[in-house]
């Protein structure tokens, strides 16, 4: 898991095209499309080059495009005609494959060169919701099946961070303009996945409400510090590995019996939601799942 892909199996393509690997099999071998290598076993294996292509290919089919037409076009022409196609039909498509190849191949510039193509045509929130969103959670999946390596996951999560960063320091420098009740995110003990609790933030922030962000690994003990500065405090937190789901419901108990009361809100987000036990659950706790849902109650 910790060696560098740049060679990929036939599985890992169809991971990455949402293309079946029996039909890129087909399309090789009727219009040869892609030119695999072979181990000494016979086994098809991939470059980036490769993958690029298929990509590219993907969308052009998508489009309308035959496959039997697209294998007749010159190398350079494929890239040249998705560029020309590019619409807000296919952005969000294309993106992700850009932004997918910049990752596989840590090409920070070319992150850059697509999130600015996307911001030249989107807001940011847009961009968070129809590219980021989408492909995080295709990266969970890569992951899973062995496609990519953490070193990719981090390399692109750190870069979209920079990018939440940058918005939220444009919002956070204005007043406030909503003073009803106050917003506090953390994540539990151990919990480092920070990308979804920091876009909540600039989220919260546009609203015109204030935010107190304080991250990852942050005890309940400390929580309860905010109440001796703030009246009314909704405490937002991302539960998406920890805690440990043997121990989740304990865990929401011990925020309920330290923090809530008739001041205070505690909202939760994150892939653990689904194993809290709603039932017993107090008016003033609130569960979504997703970030557009928490967003809209904002």
């Amino acid at each position: 898991m910790n060696n560098i892909k740049n060679v990929f199996s036939i599985k890992d393509l169809e991971n990455l095209s949402g293309i079946k690997a029996h039909t890129i099999r087909i399309w090789e071998k009727r219009y040869d499309i892609l030119q695999p290598m072979r181990t000494d076993t016979n086994i098809r294996l991939y470059d980036l080059a490769s993958l690029q292509k298929l990509l590219n290919i993907t969308l052009l089919h998508d489009y309308g495009y035959k496959i039997s037409k697209i294998a007749t076009y010159p190398q350079d022409k494929i890239p040249s005609l998705v560029r020309e196609i590019i619409s807000n039909k296919t952005a969000k498509s294309h993106a992700i494959s850009e932004l997918k190849m910049a990752m596989m191949n840590f090409d920070h510039q070319l992150f850059f060169k697509t999130y600015n193509w996307l911001i030249a045509e989107k807001s940011f929130k847009e961009i968070f919701h129809q590219v980021f969103i989408p492909l995080m959670n295709e990266l969970g999946l890569l992951w899973q099946s062995d496609t990519i390596t953490p070193a990719h996951e981090h390399f692109i999560t750190y870069l979209i961070k920079q990018k939440v960063l940058i918005n939220t320091e444009k919002v956070q420098i204005l007043q406030p303009t909503k003073t009803d009740k106050v917003f506090v995110l953390s994540l539990p003990m151990n919990e480092i996945h920070e990308l979804g609790l920091m876009y909540l933030n600039y989220e919260i922030l546009l609203q015109g409400y204030k935010s107190v962000y304080l991250g990852e690994s942050m005890p309940i003990d400390n929580l309860k510090e905010l109440k001796k500065h703030f009246d009314s405090i909704v405490y937002v937190s991302y539960l998406t590995v920890q805690p440990e789901r043997d121990f989740l419901n304990e865990y929401i108990q011990k925020m309920t019996e330290e923090l809530l009361d008739e001041s205070t809100e505690l909202w939760y987000i994150g892939r653990l939601v689904e194993f809290i036990n709603q039932e017993k659950l107090p008016e003033r706790i609130s569960t979504f799942n997703s970030i557009a849902e928490l967003v809209d109650r904002i």
